[in-house]
């Protein structure tokens, strides 16, 4: 009998109110699974090294250091993780920073938190 394979995925927010309404979000997918959660750009840099997720939910805004920050520290190493940007800043300036930077997403939190879910199928159903 064949298993299905889960699609790993970690937060980075430095809201706790946002991590735990995405976390909700994440484990009640079928075929996802919180593999961590964090609130600093070092926080993520070590959570996600050590958990290689399929896919990020990143802010842009974090403690100290940016989203931005956290991918270029990652992408040269892990390539394949699919960043998807959650931001209150929509603006192109930062849209076009992130997409740089190596995000596969931009979603605007405050119009598009709702697409969080079917972004992270399309990222499951690309890894199986």
């Amino acid at each position: 009998m064949q298993t299905q394979r889960t699609s790993p995925v970690f937060i980075v927010d430095d809201s706790p109110l946002i991590r735990s309404r995405l976390a909700e979000m994440v484990t009640a997918m079928s075929g996802m699974r919180l593999v961590g959660e964090a609130a600093s750009a070092s926080e993520a840099i070590a959570g996600i090294k050590r958990t290689q997720p399929d896919a990020v939910l990143l802010d842009l805004n974090l403690m100290g250091r940016t989203g931005l920050d956290v991918m270029r520290a990652i992408r040269p190493h892990s390539p394949g993780i699919a960043f998807v940007v959650l931001t209150n800043h929509s603006e192109p300036q930062y849209r076009r920073a992130a997409l740089e930077a190596g995000a596969a997403y931009f979603l605007d939190k405050s119009s598009e938190l709702g697409r969080v879910s079917g972004v992270l199928a399309e990222i499951a159903s690309t890894r199986h």
